[in-house]
């Protein structure tokens, strides 16, 4: 018997119910996890609302960290005791799981489980960003929409890293503050200037290789305006609401452009890529490149405020549940 949040019904935060719950056996291929720290994620809400489906009733959460408790039948990577780490299918609000072993990666003991819990979901979404959609190369110049976002601040110190200039939008001056400390070049207030003009001018025209945007469809068509001929627009969220039908004739009109919209669990689906994917972000933070600030910590019973404050742009960096 473990806890764990359940949905019965798709809808608002006070959907979300602490229950007990009878855990399985790791079955073939499985893991029993005890969780030390739960990441908390805009896909969550997207769960919770039924904009992505899940058979009621569901436990959502889709990261966590913690410790190896029992392996099922064929599992020879890990073993009981061993601190891991996962961006996975749902499940997670928990204080215990059982989830596949393909997603699980071993957390090196220079990480904490805290930061790993906030990093796992938007750092392997940063990577696959920078390094796999559009391989960001020093002297690029690169946007990004929702720079003090968890997945934001990530690509703001990577693409620094990576020797990239980088802009970035935000709502706020006191995300500004959090985007330029992250490493933005140019900070946009985006709800007071027209981010597309400003773009144009900070870069004397020649505007940007790829936009990466988890906003949606406040920032489109607009973000289009930002791109130089041949440049990618990487579409891998929607916290404003869906990007609407478009034609996409639009894209040769504009400098014959890509668009793309990538999920993490497709690059995923491959293990070998996920260890890679994981390597190089245990990498990066564990050399000190990119920061994961854990900014909010929340008891697993208050999963409900978590995500209040998440949809109401209350938090910055990383959200974690502690079981």
């Amino acid at each position: 018997m473990t806890k764990a949040i359940r949905v019965h019904t798709p809808g608002g935060p006070e959907q979300m119910k602490l229950e007990d719950v009878t855990l399985p056996a790791p079955g073939k291929g499985q893991v029993h996890l005890r969780h030390r720290a739960i990441g908390v994620n805009f896909i969550d809400v997207y769960y919770r609302t039924g904009a992505y489906p899940a058979s009621a009733p569901f436990t959502p959460g889709c990261e966590g960290a913690g410790d190896v408790v029992a392996v099922g039948e064929g599992v020879t990577d890990f073993k009981p005791g061993d601190r891991v780490a996962y961006a996975g299918p749902i499940g997670g609000y928990a204080a215990e799981r059982v989830i596949d072993a393909h997603y699980l990666v071993h957390l090196p003991a220079s990480i904490s489980y805290e930061t790993a819990a906030g990093m796992m979901l938007k750092g392997l979404t940063a990577q696959y960003l920078l390094r796999r959609t559009y391989r960001v190369q020093k002297g690029d110049t690169i946007l990004v929409h929702a720079a003090a976002g968890g997945v934001g601040l990530i690509l703001c110190q990577w693409g620094r890293a990576l020797g990239a200039t980088v802009i970035g939008t935000v709502g706020s001056r006191d995300k500004a503050q959090l985007a330029k400390e992250a490493g933005a070049d140019h900070v946009i207030l985006y709800r007071e200037e027209d981010f597309a003009a400003r773009v144009k001018e900070i870069t004397g025209g020649k505007l940007c290789h790829v936009v990466y945007d988890g906003v949606g469809k406040t920032t489109f068509p607009a973000s289009l305006d930002c791109l130089r001929p041949f440049g990618m627009f990487a579409s891998y969220g929607s916290a404003s609401g869906p990007i609407e039908a478009f034609n996409i004739g639009l894209l040769a009109q504009k400098g014959s452009l890509y668009a793309t919209r990538p999920t993490l669990f497709t690059h995923m689906a491959d293990r070998a890529v996920l260890n890679e994917m994981a390597a190089e972000l245990m990498e990066v933070v564990g050399n000190g490149a990119v920061k994961v600030p854990v900014h909010a910590h929340f008891p697993l019973a208050e999963a409900a405020r978590a995500h209040t404050l998440l949809e109401g742009r209350a938090t910055t960096g990383a959200a974690v549940l502690i079981p």
